[in-house]
């Protein structure tokens, strides 16, 4: 991890300027009352949150204050706010973003990541502030070789299914197809992030989207419709993301939540770094972003379930 030398000199010489993404344009359609940005990060200050020593990149801080702005450009009172791999199985800065939307985190939820040293009494005080979930994340740590995968995700639901939390996975589509019948018979709710990893270029006949599709339309599993930057080449409006949010969206509405992503780490550029080396942001206009929704669901009461009701009835808001 930077050690505090390390930290304090990054941010003297202007390194971790925590120069996070703010919207450049306005929304142009009408965002209902106690809508839910469903997918965040907090990065704080590395000399009070220290990152994780395996981590695979080393973010610039992005802070409550700077996810505040974010929300009242966007329109948006509830976030939920999901530990980045950045911090291992510490989940201080997830808490501390909570915190900052108010007593009892009456308008944030969070995802926390967990590991065999996470107690039940941790699990517990990180549910009175308004964890409701854990993440596992086999695109950026750990394997994702589904007989790994599959083995997490069983040990996940056994701690949860008392809790009656829900499982968050980021993960690929043939990761997917291959533990389609253990999400299928989990007795929480599953939860796949940014389109389930597809990838826009190949296509909705790409091998692993008919499963993820499936799983949709049976009521089995959410799909975060985040982070389109992710699976498209085609910025700032991702048009070739389009299908993919109609297609899953068509499947079952009532399984779909919305998040920006924000603050946007930047993981194509990971490969290219050291670990301890500052990777700057993607600068994401995250008001043209939301505004394709509008174009991925052209209905008003459709955007009211994914925006509001989805997230009420997943988050417990």
């Amino acid at each position: 991890m930077l050690t505090r030398r390390e930290a304090l000199g990054a941010i003297a010489g202007g390194v971790l300027s925590g120069k996070a993404s703010q919207p450049a344009t306005a929304v142009n359609f009408p965002i209902p009352a106690d809508a839910c940005d469903c997918h965040t990060h907090i990065y704080g200050d590395p000399t009070k949150f220290p990152l994780w020593s395996g981590r695979v990149y080393t973010p610039e801080p992005a802070l409550p204050e700077e996810m505040s702005a974010l929300h009242r450009a966007l329109h948006m009172h509830r976030v939920v706010i999901v530990t980045p791999s950045v911090y291992g199985a510490d989940n201080s800065a997830t808490l501390y973003g909570i915190k900052a939307h108010g007593a009892r985190g009456l308008n944030a939820r969070g995802v926390a990541v967990i590991d065999e040293h996470t107690s039940d009494s941790d699990l517990d005080a990180m549910g009175r502030t308004g964890v409701c979930g854990i993440r596992i994340n086999s695109a950026t740590t750990g394997s994702n070789d589904p007989a790994v995968v599959g083995e997490r995700f069983r040990v996940a639901v056994e701690r949860m299914k008392v809790r009656n939390w829900h499982i968050q996975l980021y993960t690929n589509l043939a990761v997917i197809s291959a533990i389609k019948d253990l999400v299928r018979a989990s007795p929480v709710p599953v939860v796949f992030d940014h389109f389930g990893g597809a990838v826009a270029a190949l296509g909705l006949n790409q091998p692993g989207f008919a499963e993820l599709f499936d799983l949709v339309h049976a009521g089995k599993a959410y799909v975060k419709i985040s982070g389109a930057y992710r699976a498209s080449v085609e910025s700032p409006d991702y048009a070739d993301v389009e299908p993919f949010a109609r297609a899953l969206i068509a499947a079952n509405a009532d399984r779909i939540v919305w998040g920006s992503d924000w603050p946007h780490p930047d993981s194509a550029r990971i490969a290219g770094r050291k670990p301890n080396e500052v990777t700057p942001f993607l600068q994401i206009d995250d008001g043209r972003l939301l505004n394709q929704l509008a174009v991925w669901a052209p209905n008003a009461t459709t955007r009211k379930k994914i925006l509001v009701e989805n997230p009420a009835r997943l988050y417990g808001f």
